[in-house]
């Protein structure tokens, strides 16, 4: 039996061939690896109102998993907050974090069919940096993933998309992810 060559995803391939390079001339930066890439996306749901709810823990770990091609981790509430009706110990939410090959897929999917399927989408806001160079997004609902059936969207609940980079700096992150494709909204004058 002949083993099959594992195919290097589209953006790896772009980052690996010229983006990194470029990046490098761009920034003047001494070496070819002080170029910012990506070093992990994490996609998160937070499920605080519906804490004790059963079906819609099913309900996130589902959408997780079918989106992401991993299983969630639950995440746990570190401290009681009163206000928010919170206890220390209880879940709140469920994420999966994205290394390697399956975050450049993820990523690639995100930017070329989940994004284009938003209605009244003019771009990514330029302001969601946290000043680290790591990028957040975030989805009012699941359905506008593909790989989710009616079926599985009858029950609505959002998502946050977390892009952690290696650079320090907004711009150097934000230039890296516009090469990367991703669409920010383009300046009002």
């Amino acid at each position: 039996m002949k083993a099959t060559a594992k195919q290097t995803p589209k953006l790896k391939a772009l980052f690996n061939d010229s983006l990194a390079t470029d990046l490098q001339k761009e920034f003047k930066l001494d070496n070819l690896h002080q170029s910012p890439r990506l070093e992990k996306i994490v996609v998160s749901a937070g499920l605080g109102r519906s804490q004790g709810d059963k079906r819609m823990f099913e309900v996130a770990t589902n959408t997780l998993a079918k989106i992401t091609g991993q299983q969630p981790n639950r995440t746990i509430a570190r401290k009681s907050i009163a206000g928010f009706k919170l206890r220390e110990g209880s879940e709140i939410g469920l994420k999966v974090t994205l290394r390697g090959d399956r975050m450049y897929e993820f990523l690639d999917r995100l930017i070329n069919i989940v994004i284009p399927r938003l209605r009244d989408f003019h771009g990514v806001p330029k302001k969601s940096f946290d000043g680290s160079g790591n990028y957040s997004l975030g989805f009012k609902e699941q359905s506008v993933f593909p790989e989710l059936s009616f079926e599985e969207v009858s029950t609505p609940h959002g998502l946050q998309v977390s892009i952690i980079t290696t650079s320090s700096s907004d711009e150097h992150a934000r230039a890296l992810l516009a090469g990367l494709g991703l669409p920010f909204e383009k300046e009002n004058k």
